[in-house]
C-alpha cells in the first residue's frame, strides 16, 4: 500500500473511528483500525464488535493493499501533525510496519495483519428508509438525556425506536426513560418504514452517530433487521448491534389527568432553576417549586450552603401547589424545549409531572417529582 492524504481529510475520518475503539482491549487486533486502499480510496474501519463504523475518503493512491494500526496512536499522530501537511502512508517489503511521512517527520507503526481483524459484514438489513440530517438530529438531542446508565436495567441503555398510530396519523416514536424521567419525540413516519419493528439502539452508538449528523446535509440512509441496524451519513457507515431486550410499556407512566397547568417563559424559568439550585446539596441536587395564582416560587436550601429562593411570573389557574424536583432533571427537559412557552402539568407532589412546549406537541417530558 502506498498513498498520499491530506492531513485534514485524514485527522477527520480518523476522529469518526477512533472514538468506537475501547481503551482497554484484551483483544489486541480490536484496538487497531482497518485501512483498505483501492479506487483511489483509503477506507477506514473500526469495530468493538457490537458497533462498526466505516468511513472512506479520497486519496493520491500509487499502490492499493491493507493493514491495521493502533487506533488511538494513529490519530493522535494525526493530531499533532501541522496543519496543511501531506501526508505519505506505506507498508511492504519485510517489515511488518506501516511507515507514515509528513514533512521532516518519520514514524514506523506497528502493524497486524487484515487477516486478523474479524469480518464486520452486515446480515442482510430488509427494512430501509431515510430521515433528514436536522431530523436524526432533533430526535437524537430531544430524548439521549434521558437514556439510563444503569447497566443492569440494560433495556433502557438506548433509544426506542417503533412506529406508532397518533390521532390517526401514523408516526416515528423515539422513547428515552432511566425510570426518573423520559423523554419522548416524534416525527411523521416515512412510507417506508411503516412495517418496522420496535428497536432499542445502544446509547453509545447513539453518540456516535450524533457527532457524523453535527455537520451533516441531505439524507441519512437508515436499514435494519430485528438485531442489527445501520446508519448512511455520507460517505459513512454505521452498523450496530440493537439490544436484545423488550423496552417497557412507556405509555402507562404518561399520566393524563394531570389539571394543574402552569405556563412560564422557557428561558427565565431554565435560567431561574439553575441559578436557585447551586445552593442545594450535591446529593439531592433537589429544588421545591410553589405555583400560587401567578406566582411560581423557586427555592432550595441546605445545611451547608444556606437557601435560595426566586419568583417567576407564570399563566396559572388551579389552587396552590408545592413540588419538589431534581435540579438537573428539571434543566435537562428546559434546555431541550425550543419554543419561548414551557407547560407544566402536575396532579399533586406525589405524581408523575408532564413538561411539554406549548406551540409544539413533538415532544413530550415526564419527570417523577421528589420530596423536599
Amino acid at each position: 500500500m502506498k498513498l498520499t492524504i491530506e492531513r485534514a481529510a485524514l485527522l477527520k475520518s480518523l476522529a469518526h473511528v477512533q472514538s468506537v475503539v475501547e481503551r482497554r482491549n484484551t483483544i489486541p487486533i480490536l484496538s487497531n483500525v482497518l485501512l483498505e486502499a483501492a479506487d483511489g480510496k483509503l477506507a477506514f474501519t473500526a469495530t468493538d464488535m457490537d458497533l462498526t463504523i466505516v468511513e472512506e475518503v479520497p486519496v493520491d493512491l500509487a499502490e492499493m493493499g491493507a493493514t491495521t494500526v493502533s487506533a488511538h496512536t494513529f490519530y493522535d499522530i494525526a493530531r499533532k501533525l501541522p496543519e496543511g501537511a501531506k501526508v505519505e502512508l506505506e507498508t511492504g517489503g519485510e517489515s511488518p510496519q506501516m511507515t507514515l511521512r509528513a514533512g521532516r517527520s518519520n514514524f514506523a507503526l506497528a502493524a497486524l495483519p487484515k487477516e486478523d481483524f474479524p469480518d464486520t459484514g452486515g446480515d442482510g438489513l430488509p427494512l430501509g428508509f431515510t430521515m433528514g440530517a436536522g431530523e436524526m438530529k432533533d430526535l437524537i438531542d430531544r430524548t439521549r438525556f434521558a437514556i439510563s446508565t444503569e447497566e443492569t436495567r440494560y433495556y433502557l441503555n438506548g433509544i426506542y425506536l417503533h412506529a406508532a398510530g397518533e390521532e390517526g396519523r401514523q408516526v416515528l416514536r423515539a422513547v428515552a426513560t432511566d425510570g426518573h424521567r423520559l423523554a419522548r419525540f416524534e416525527m411523521p413516519l416515512p412510507e417506508p418504514a411503516a412495517g418496522m419493528p420496535g428497536v432499542i439502539v445502544p446509547r453509545k452508538t447513539v453518540n456516535e452517530l450524533r457527532k457524523l449528523v453535527e455537520d451533516a446535509e441531505g439524507d441519512i440512509e437508515i436499514s435494519l433487521s430485528e438485531t442489527k441496524v445501520r446508519f448512511a451519513v455520507g460517505s459513512t457507515l454505521v452498523t450496530s448491534k440493537l439490544i436484545d431486550g423488550t423496552f417497557p410499556d412507556y405509555e402507562r407512566v404518561i399520566p393524563t389527568g394531570n389539571d394543574k397547568v402552569v405556563s412560564v417563559s422557557r428561558r427565565d424559568f431554565a435560567e431561574a432553576v439553575d441559578r436557585v439550585s447551586t445552593i442545594s446539596s450535591e446529593k439531592s441536587r433537589a429544588v421545591k417549586l410553589v405555583a400560587e395564582g401567578d406566582v411560581l416560587t423557586l427555592s432550595a436550601s441546605s445545611p451547608e450552603h444556606g437557601s435560595a429562593e426566586e419568583s417567576l411570573e407564570i399563566g396559572y389557574g388551579g389552587s396552590a401547589i408545592e413540588i419538589g424536583f431534581n435540579s438537573r432533571y428539571l434543566l435537562d427537559i428546559a434546555q431541550q424545549i425550543v419554543g419561548d412557552t414551557a407547560e407544566i402539568s402536575m396532579r399533586d407532589a406525589a405524581s408523575p409531572t408532564v413538561v411539554r412546549e406549548t406551540s409544539d406537541t413533538s415532544a413530550l417530558y415526564v419527570l417523577m417529582p421528589m420530596r423536599v
